[in-house]
Parts: structure tokens; sequence; C-alpha cells
């Protein structure tokens, strides 16, 4: 990397964060997503089996890595609905920086894919469905959503076809998900915890929040032959560099771009979270009619709510739910 280039040499955080640069060579603005406890939160929560885990810590990486466009504040969901094993999946990044999502799968046919001996991600979505992206920059702008069929196919490809199809943006992106081997500490039993990491290249022009200070605006974008390099250079990384602990967001740039030079431009620390609350569940009980409500006990007749997201389960009396309120 050139010496001329100190943003680079600033320590970088090594997990749960989103490093957004650009080449100082060619312009073409990246996004490195490298995470650990966050998304290990996320999917274990679950106890689903590893295929379909390793479909929704795809999802969220790629959450991560769009809602980084996003100002301050915002909100981008990112959801599939298919015929596949995985018939739903939804990942939501929340500005700045924190992450939820879930999925559901059909057992049987889960089942029937690995009986068959081929439990690849772009199986588990195979068939008929689509990925829809919602954006939501805040209270004083419209929601945006896009659309694009999945067709067979990967979530990296139906990314990289949301942004070239529907954005006209040449773009790359590589995820990586896998479970990793931590040898236990401080009396935990599990030693196998998840991870991800992803990254994202596109040719276009910096926007206002990451150019540098006092750096001019200008109407030209990358040139194709950059394009291509860089490509070129970005493709040549490999699932286990964008997983591995050991390796420094810092050393994987260098590695992957040391002809071309990268200036960081922003980093975004990600965090697990969830928005429910005994309260707002409450709330929305209390919409309900007696009948329904009556429908809705358990054996213990109580009415007991399951969040899909943090799996936190809440329980309430009918008396408790019929209260007036005060």
């Amino acid at each position: 990397m050139a010496n001329e280039n100190p943003p680079l040499m600033q320590p970088l955080p090594d997990d749960d964060v989103i490093i957004v640069f650009r080449t100082e060579r060619s312009a073409i603005r990246g996004r490195l997503v490298r995470m650990g406890p966050a998304v290990d939160t996320i999917i274990s929560r679950h106890r689903m089996p590893d295929a379909v885990s390793e479909v929704l810590g795809q999802a969220v990486t790629l959450a991560g890595l769009f809602g980084s466009v996003l100002p301050s504040a915002g909100k981008i969901i990112f959801q599939t609905r298919t015929d596949g094993a995985v018939s739903f999946i939804v990942a939501d990044y929340d500005a700045p920086g924190r992450l939820r999502g879930y999925a559901r799968y059909d057992a049987d046919k889960l089942a029937a894919l690995a009986a068959e001996g081929d439990g690849s991600i772009a199986d588990l979505i195979l068939g008929d469905g689509h990925l829809a992206i919602t954006v939501d920059q805040g209270d004083a702008t419209d929601r945006y959503q896009g659309v694009i069929a999945l067709e067979g196919t990967s979530l990296e490809a139906a990314a990289t076809a949301y942004f070239e199809q529907r954005e006209a943006v040449s773009t790359f992106v590589r995820l990586a998900v896998a479970q990793t081997y931590n040898r236990p500490r401080d009396g935990s039993l599990e030693p196998w915890h998840w991870r991800a990491g992803g990254l994202m290249m596109q040719s276009v022009q910096p926007s206002i929040d990451d150019r540098s200070e006092g750096e001019a605006e200008t109407t030209d974008l990358p040139d194709d032959d950059a394009w291509t390099r860089v490509h070129t250079l970005a493709a040549t990384v490999e699932h286990h560099e964008l997983l591995d602990p050991s390796l420094s967001p810092e050393r994987l740039l260098l590695r992957l771009f040391h002809e071309e030079g990268v200036r960081i431009e922003r980093v975004l620390p990600l965090s697990s979270y969830c928005r429910c609350s005994r309260d707002r569940v409450f709330d929305v009980l209390r919409s309900f009619g007696a009948k329904e409500l009556a429908d809705m006990d358990d054996e213990t007749g109580k009415v007991v709510v399951r969040c899909e997201f943090c799996t936190t389960a809440y329980a309430f009396e009918l008396s408790e739910i019929d209260e007036p309120s005060t």
C-alpha cells in the first residue's frame, strides 16, 4: 500500500465491522464485512440445520453490505420468498449497524436435498421466488422497494443482478459463512461459533458522506479497464480469507489491492439487536377480541408469543390482557 495513504494505517476492528473504502488508483467503491459474535448470536438462537444457517448468515451479511450505504438513520429490509427448501428469509439493517434476521424452511424438502447429496446454498433457494429490498431512510423520505426474480441462483448472484439490472451499477459480491472452532473459555461448553464475511465492489462515484474532506465532486465514473482490473483482483478473495479471525482487515485489503492503493472512508461497528419487548407484544394482543385471544391460549390457559427474530417467549394470562386500560 502506498506510504502516502495514511488512512489505511489506522487500526481497524477485527470483527463485527463494515469497512467502507475505495481504491486510490481506480476510484472503485468497496465494502468489507467481518462478523463474529454478532452473526453467531443471530444464527445460534434459531438452532436450525447448518445449511439453513448458512443461508441466513449470507442474508444478514448482505443486509450489512446494503445497509452501509445509509446515512446515520434509516433501515434496509432484505427479504426472499421462494418455493424451495428455504421458503422465507428476512434480514434487517437498522442504521447505524444493527442487524437481525430469521429464516423459515421446509424440513422435508431439506431432507430430500440431503438425500440427493446436494445441499449447496444455490439449491436451497432453488425454485420460483423473488428477492425484495426495501429502503427506508426515515420520516422525511418515501420508502423504496426493488424486486428481482430468484430462479435457482445463489444470494451472491441475486445481489449482483439486483444492482446491475435495477441500478445499472457494475457490482461484485463475495459472501462466506461457516462455523469455526474456538477453544472453550470462561466456562463455555460450545467450541463452534458462526462467522461471516463479505466483500462488495462497485463502479460508482463516492457519495458526499464518504468523500474525504475537501475532495471535489466529479462526474467521472471509473472506466471499463479500471473496473475490470479491480474486479479481477477482488475475485481472487477466498472464503477462508473472509472468515479467518487471524487475518486482519488491513492485511486482507493489502493482499487484495496492494497494486491499487486503498483509502478507508468509514468504519461502522455491527451488533445484533431486536425491537421486541413485553410492552409491544402486550399492545398487539390488546388489539384482538376476546374470542381470538381464547383461541390463542395454550394448555395452561396462557397466551404465549415468541419473537421470530430473537426467539424470546412472552407469556400472558388471559385475564391480564382483558384488563381495561388505565
